[in-house]
């Protein structure tokens, strides 16, 4: 499958499950103590190094945007669905959100203070990862902190229904917490820290927290 075809098949599907997604998935947060923790320990990193915007990287319908701005974050989202924005834009009326791809980044070097990718890195092969990860490298401000969220595992899965029974057709690839950390030392972080998380979402989930090294 080339690059143009499993996006055009992750935008499809997620066009198509929007309106479900955002209904389904949008009190998650409320039953995760861990996630919140995690994103509240971003938010004071951000703070600490002076703010500035934050990229929420595959936002989807902007529920981790929204939690970040509540915690006093300038958060913006990007995400490849157009059905998505769409619906972020309408529940969060007061923040940004843009079409975009992570394998093509249109934000300039150095222009956010941070960058969230909150389960968004799940649909990436793994030949792209390193194109991903450049991208955030150079974004992100020198020493500026970078959140990661993923499905733990060894696994890779088609997905061809869900959030209420829509068709889909994506890959929803599992990686180990040590992988994904070789993997950013070797695009130019900082791998500060990495535990795993079992909660609503998901059945073994991976957090990663890391720096963009000068």
């Amino acid at each position: 499958m080339t690059v143009d075809d499993w996006l055009t098949a992750t935008r499809t599907s997620y066009d198509t499950v929007a309106v479900s997604y955002a209904h389904l998935v949008r009190d998650l947060l409320a039953e995760a103590p861990y996630e919140r923790a995690a994103l509240a320990s971003f938010a004071e990193l951000v703070q600490g190094a002076g703010g500035g915007p934050v990229a929420d990287v595959g936002c989807g319908t902007g529920r981790i945007t929204a939690h970040l701005h509540t915690l006093g974050v300038d958060a913006f989202g990007v995400d490849l669905s157009p059905g998505m924005i769409a619906v972020a834009r309408r529940d969060h009326p007061e923040l940004r959100f843009e079409v975009g791809s992570m394998t093509d980044l249109q934000l300039a070097d150095g222009s956010v203070a941070g960058l969230v990718a909150w389960y968004s890195l799940i649909h990436i092969p793994d030949d792209q990862i390193d194109v991903v990860l450049a991208h955030f490298r150079r974004v992100v401000r020198p020493g500026g902190p970078l959140l990661l969220g993923f499905h733990v595992g060894d696994e890779t899965t088609l997905k061809t229904e869900g959030y209420g029974g829509h068709p889909m057709n994506v890959h929803v690839h599992r990686r180990q917490p040590a992988q994904v950390a070789a993997w950013l030392c070797q695009s130019g972080f900082t791998v500060d820290s990495q535990t795993t998380v079992v909660s609503p979402e998901s059945r073994l989930g991976g957090i990663l927290v890391g720096r963009r090294e000068p």
